[in-house]
């Protein structure tokens, strides 16, 4: 039996219990590229077309063809879709902000953009971001004028719905500087301690609904399919051992999020086993609708299309021809996007999933998470 079917089992002798649904008035994301809505692209360089090109019809400093998942969080709460707090050109927080950004990590990074490949706004700094987003955003309310109607209401704050997803960046910089998997797992209590800290100094700012995703499948993506090629593969294709340490990682996090609902009784903690949904997507991609679950829709070269010498968007000079490296036919099939991020497609069916308390400890649903 699969992984997603025995969750699915579980979910029926164990139904979610039918309560009045949440009207969260708010959403705060805190993580790394799976949700970040332009926060990278404000900071550094945006990209390009074709991201974006399925349901924006342009560029919308999303990396993906389309929406991420936090989209389809916000859409199912009737707001409209959170902008990044980097964004200073046309935002609108009264609804909620977004703090996350690609290459983001939970520890602060070893090296950092443009020195290195992660983001400096590491999960602690996003916590910084929010703590002073907080003081300032009311000081705005209580002068007035059109730039009050832009800030979220005081109330709103521990009335919004807090999300996370980070994790991934932290086991792909132990992995890609060379780390062996025992060490990198050696390194997974600390990283969950530091998320655990800030959980805790964001729930003292007045946080008590918090929606936790895991990480997902890390040795099914093909920017590491590529580089560790030689490493064992499951039944997938996807790469065992640096799955296991995702899968290490997603216990310690489940556990620390167990010890936050017993410190805090008064608030709700819901995790998201996530992981379980995007492994399925690679298990059993047709019994979903999809296809080539390995290969990157926009990419180009080798067995998985990706490399890492161009990416989507970019530009490859072939035997003196220069080729641009776009979408394949039909995203909507596909579940990889670039090599690292997922399809709107698939971003859709893993939030249809996740959504309805199947994959969620304790069992609620999105629209119920305030009450778990």
């Amino acid at each position: 039996m699969s992984l997603f079917l025995f969750m699915l089992l579980v979910s029926i002798l164990n139904p979610v219990v039918s309560h009045k649904s949440c009207d969260f008035p708010a959403v705060f994301n805190l993580g790394d590229s799976n949700s970040d809505t332009g926060g990278y692209a404000s900071a550094f360089t945006p990209p390009t077309s074709p991201y974006g090109d399925t349901y924006f019809h342009m560029p919308a400093r999303r990396f993906s063809d389309g929406r991420l998942t936090i989209d389809f969080i916000a859409e199912a709460f009737g707001l409209p879709f959170i902008n990044a707090y980097l964004d200073s050109v046309g935002t609108n927080f009264s609804h909620g902000i977004n703090f996350a950004t690609a290459a983001s990590t939970i520890r602060l990074p070893i090296s950092v953009i443009p020195n290195g490949g992660f983001s400096p706004f590491y999960l602690g700094l996003q916590y910084s971001q929010f703590e002073q987003f907080k003081v300032r955003s009311q000081m705005i309310r209580k002068q007035g004028g059109l730039l009050a109607s832009l800030m979220p209401k005081e109330e709103y704050f521990s009335k919004a719905l807090y999300t996370f997803d980070i994790g991934q960046n932290d086991l792909g910089e132990g992995f890609f500087s060379n780390l062996t998997i025992q060490e990198v797992n050696a390194s997974i209590p600390d990283i969950i301690n530091k998320f655990s800290a800030n959980i805790k100094n964001i729930y003292n700012l007045g946080a008590r609904f918090f929606w936790v995703h895991n990480t997902g499948p890390i040795g099914c993506l093909p920017y590491v399919l590529v580089a560790f090629a030689s490493a064992e593969k499951d039944p997938a294709g996807c790469l065992k051992p640096y799955n296991e340490v995702a899968q290490y990682f997603n216990l310690k996090l489940q556990e620390s999020i167990a010890q936050l609902r017993n410190e805090f009784p008064s608030a709700a903690f819901t995790y998201v086993d996530i992981y379980s949904v995007k492994y399925s997507l690679f298990a059993e991609p047709q019994k979903h609708g999809f296809e080539l679950p390995l290969v990157t829709c926009c990419g180009y070269g080798g067995e998985y299309n990706y490399s890492a010498a161009v990416l989507c968007g970019g530009t490859i000079t072939v035997n003196g021809t220069e080729i641009f490296v776009g979408s394949c036919d039909n995203p909507s099939v596909r579940v990889v996007w670039d090599g690292i991020h997922f399809t709107e497609a698939a971003n859709k069916f893993i939030f249809d999933q996740i959504s309805t308390g199947s994959f969620s400890d304790p069992a609620v649903p999105l629209k119920q998470a305030c009450q778990s």
